[in-house]
This record gives C-alpha cells, structure tokens and sequence, in this order.
C-alpha cells in the first residue's frame, strides 16, 4: 500500500479550501484536489508492504517522541507553487503559524524513517496544502497572476495529532483513508 504521514485539516475549513481553489477556477488545466481532504504531508513513504505496519509504527512513535511537539495552533494561507512561477507543476497554500512545528516533526520522522530504508526527501521540508496541480502550461499566466496578487486566508486550526495514512488511486484521483493515528 502506498503510504504517507500527514496532518489533516479539519473538515470546518474544507469550505474555505474551496473558496481559495474558486481563484483558479478559470484555468481549465488544473486538476484541483479534493478540499475535504486536505492535509500537510510530513513525510511520503511510498510503496509499503502491509507486514512492515508494526515497524513503521514504533518508527513514528520514536519520531513524535524526539520531536517533543505539544499540541499547536497552525495557520493556512497565502498563496505559492511548485517548483517556480517560470514552470508551475503544484498550486499550495502554505502554513504560517506552526511551520517550525510542523518542520521539526517532519525532520524526526524523516531520521526515522529512512532508518528503516525508506528513501530520503531530495528537497527541503515547505509546509503546505496542495490545491491544484497543473497538467500543461495553457494557463500559467494566469495562474502566476493569482498567486502574485492574491494573498488568501484558510484559517488557524489545532494539531493535536499526525496520522499514518494511505493512498488509493481511483478514476476521480486519490483517495486518502487514516491507517493510525499518533497523538501529540
């Protein structure tokens, strides 16, 4: 199964998710995501064999206790993409309040788990929501004068967990179900 480990966003901001996407509305080449699943990614896993669950538990465990992270309020806004206005692949909302946070858990889990011989991020850590990703480039100038002039706000919501979650590929894009959840 394909696995990840994230922070949700509560479904009370998924409306405001689908306010910001409203902005790029007009770009027909975007493939925006589902606002009721939005989430921050603190680590992508990838493929994973079910028999290595148990491992990748006490991975995550290990990880949350040497992050030593307390509960936290985060903020979501802002606007920004992936990998430069120039050539535009991924649309996000970034997080404010509660990056350094969110940082130092991503950088425990990552020691964690690529102890266990999952692969290491070949780029640095940016908290973010994704919103859309753009297929070609019909829209670009559009979608860089949203993001230049645009400076929306999501909204401040609680942390008090990560989850271990998966991914399904269906015909309407992923699907996200939480395998576990870990408290702060």
């Amino acid at each position: 199964m394909r696995l990840f480990l994230a922070i949700d966003l509560p479904s009370s901001l998924s409306e405001d998710v689908a306010a910001v996407q409203e902005l790029l509305s007009d770009a027909d080449s975007l493939q925006f995501t589902d606002p009721e699943q939005a989430h921050v990614t603190l680590k992508f896993l990838g493929e994973t064999s079910p028999d290595r669950l148990d491992e990748v538990e006490d991975a995550v465990e290990d990880a949350l206790d040497a992050a030593a992270v307390d509960p936290f309020d985060a903020s979501v806004g802002g606007l920004g993409v992936f990998p430069s206005l120039d050539y535009i692949r991924v649309i996000w909302t970034g997080v404010t309040d509660g990056a350094d946070e969110m940082t130092r858990l991503h950088e425990a889990l990552e020691r964690e788990t690529t102890a266990l011989g999952f692969d290491a991020e070949d780029h640095e850590f940016s908290p973010h929501i994704t919103l859309a990703r753009m297929n070609d480039a019909r829209w670009k100038a559009h979608v860089r004068r949203v993001v230049e002039q645009e400076a929306p706000t999501i909204g401040t919501f609680r942390v008090r967990e990560v989850r271990l979650k998966k991914s399904e590929l269906g015909p309407n894009g992923p699907e996200y179900g939480t395998v576990a959840r870990f408290s702060l």
